[in-house]
């Protein structure tokens, strides 16, 4: 491990084991007497967790840099979804004190800290496992083509590994045909629901385990199901012109070029 490494690894370990260290004053104001430590005759000693609860001044980008650090670990290691593995980081660097918006890192920054933990310990495994889990959604997608399935999530931007799962989203007139569609192919699925891309509400998902021999594991697979309708509003890309889905010619070129930068190779008018 570089020395590099190392430092990441230390700092995502002192975060979660020392978040008091995340108080401070103001920016711009000295630390006083009390706040270095020392008390007054007769004042009481007040703990970390009591601290918080009085609001103490915290810097808002430093605890958003400690959350996505720790979180970027948890996805990186366990394999955490982000939403989960930024609360669980979250209550590790506050403690019970309710985050603010403003203390909370935004997908895009956990991301980052995720390629970075990865090309520091994970260099070897995760783009073979990328590499594999491309596949797996490339050969699905071919499977369910007369649905028009995207690929999304981890597994398109290039941050997945062997913890990671398959996320695919269908478009079609009738739901109910996809279902019958993996009975019939003897696919036991499991239903829920996920949050529809735009916001409106809750689409039916149908989950399944794929036993892969490359990753020798089962590989969770999640195939959201949306109207053809959605197709019109799905073909946006995120802040830096990535697109946030793609379809099979776009998975297979990115197998073919070996990329594991994400989309990053790709635009928006790759979709089609």
């Amino acid at each position: 491990m570089n020395v590099h490494g190392v430092l990441w690894k230390a700092r995502a370990e002192i975060v979660a084991l020392y978040p008091s260290g995340l108080a401070g004053p103001p920016s711009g104001q000295r630390r006083g007497t009390c706040q270095g430590g020392l008390r007054k005759r007769g004042e009481r000693s007040v703990g970390y967790h009591q601290t918080m609860s009085r609001k103490p001044h915290l810097d808002p980008r430093r605890v958003r840099d400690e959350i996505a650090t720790v979180a970027a670990r948890l996805i990186a290691e366990d394999g955490l979804d982000y939403s989960t593995a930024k609360r669980k980081a979250a209550r590790q660097i506050l403690g019970g004190t309710r985050a603010a918006g403003e203390w909370l890192p935004d997908n895009e920054q956990i991301e980052e800290e995720i390629r970075e933990y990865q090309a520091l310990f994970q260099a070897e495994s995760q783009p073979l496992a990328l590499h594999t889990l491309r596949k797996v959604a490339l050969d699905w997608m071919r499977r369910l083509a007369e649905f028009q399935p995207f690929l999304t999530g981890a597994v398109l931007n290039g941050t997945a590994n062997q913890h990671s799962d398959i996320h695919l989203q269908v478009f079609c007139d009738n739901a109910k045909e996809v279902a019958i569609f993996l009975l019939n192919a003897g696919i036991q699925y499991e239903v829920s629901e996920t949050r529809h891309f735009a916001g409106r509400g809750q689409v039916e998902t149908l989950s399944f385990s794929w036993h892969d021999a490359a990753l020798q594991e089962r590989i969770w697979i999640h195939v959201a199901l949306y109207d053809t309708d959605d197709l019109r509003g799905a073909m946006r890309a995120d802040g830096r012109g990535r697109p946030l889905r793609v379809n099979e010619a776009a998975v297979t070129a990115l197998i073919a070029a070996g990329s594991s930068s994400a989309s990053d190779s790709l635009s928006a008018h790759d979709l089609s």
